[in-house]
């Protein structure tokens, strides 16, 4: 009975032999529950999320077996692979947005373990068993459409094969599993393989320590567009919306500042030298390259703008649409300092996951740290990976 906590996954280095290996899946963590009409989906902090998709009860009403209980991931296909941006959206409050995104940018769920099936939990029960199972009941219940298989294979080599060329489809790496391991919720006694890479990053401002106005909580971190617009990595629906909101044309006006994520992950006495010396280099908002995001802040907290905060210098404020007390401001900095960075894989023009400190590069000439440094996957058709193909 719901809800069930899912089972999860420490991250190592390298692939692990012995194991069996599945792609890892860039969506939502969901454990399924159906019994007869009855459907609940949660996810993996164990709350409700069946009325964000009710495309997939459906499908589920029709795909999978009558009783069961099914961990998997909630994904979003697109064009180019999966589209992590389309299924950010899908959790929205109102019922006609929701109702509307459905239809727009229906999800796919993503099968890769059987907690139950009937009155029998299998739990217990190792998981290479419960993978065939999985398979054979998915099989007799005609599921296919919006209900997949995740494949898998026991083949070190192969699963190397799927680590590189996955990532152009969306995914994120590979998961293994020991085929003997039970369903252990909440524990962390599966594997994850993930990309690591750096880039060179411009530091363009920081926001304030939660618990601490003289330390940093976080850096935020910029990289320069291509100013021809042939080459941008600025997807057409931001270009409409700097438009919109006043800011400078790159034909005009030189490369953009693009913000691409943040890092910080200090010890706190790292924390207040920073805040210390870059004390230095804030600026007013007015003078920054980001002048537009008081103007972004505001929209995105339904109000507000920019005034003046910890740090000095014009600081730029706002809240989150989604959750009103999260403070997205920031204190603005002249773009000088570049840090090199530790990332896992870009979600658009951004970091998809918090990216990591590695070193300062005063060497590096902040205009120089372009999106031209990054590695780009070779693409790959995600369909191939669903069908199992691959």
């Amino acid at each position: 009975m719901p809800p069930v906590a899912p089972m999860l996954a420490k991250p190592v280095a390298s692939i692990p032999p012995g194991r069996i290996y599945e792609p890892k899946w860039d969506g939502f963590r969901s454990i399924v529950f159906r019994d007869g009409d009855e459907v609940e989906v949660g996810s993996r902090n164990e709350r409700p999320m069946t009325r964000y998709f009710p495309e997939l009860v459906a499908a589920f009403r029709n795909e999978l077996p009558d009783q069961c209980v099914v961990d998997g991931e909630i994904v979003v296909p697109g064009p180019d692979g999966l589209d992590f941006w389309a299924l950010q959206q899908r959790i929205h409050p109102a019922v006609r947005r929701v109702t509307m995104l459905a239809e727009r940018t229906p999800a796919i769920f993503v099968a890769f373990d059987l907690l139950a099936l009937g009155d029998e939990s299998l739990v217990e029960r190792p998981f290479a068993e419960r993978r065939e199972r999985l398979a054979a009941a998915l099989a007799a219940s005609g599921a296919g459409e919006q209900v997949r298989l995740t494949p898998v294979t026991s083949d070190v080599d192969v699963a190397a094969v799927w680590f590189e060329r996955f990532e152009g489809a969306g995914l994120d790496g590979l998961i293994a599993k020991r085929p003997e391991v039970t369903y252990q919720p909440n524990k962390r006694v599966m594997e994850k393989v993930k990309h690591v890479r750096t880039a060179d990053c411009v530091v363009a401002g920081y926001r304030v320590h939660k618990k601490a106005d003289d330390a940093v909580g976080s850096l935020l971190l910029g990289l320069y567009d291509d100013p021809d617009p042939a080459k941008s990595v600025l997807p057409d629906e931001w270009r409409e919306w700097q438009e919109s909101a006043g800011v400078p044309r790159s034909d005009d006006d030189g490369p953009h500042l693009v913000s691409v994520g943040v890092i910080g992950a200090f010890p706190m006495a790292t924390r207040r030298e920073l805040f210390a010396e870059l004390q230095a280099l804030v600026v007013d908002v007015a003078d920054h390259p980001w002048s537009w995001a008081g103007a972004m802040l505001e929209e995105a907290a339904g109000g507000g703008g920019s005034g003046g905060g910890s740090g000095g210098g014009g600081r730029a404020q706002g809240g989150s649409r989604w959750n009103a007390t999260k403070d997205l401001s920031f204190v603005p900095l002249r773009p000088e300092r570049v840090v090199e960075v530790r990332y896992d894989y870009m979600e658009g023009f951004r970091f998809r996951h918090t990216a990591q400190f590695e070193r300062w590069r005063p060497d590096r000439d902040p205009v120089s740290c372009g999106y031209d440094q990054l590695e780009q996957p070779a693409p790959f058709d995600l369909a191939e990976v669903l069908a199992g193909r691959a």
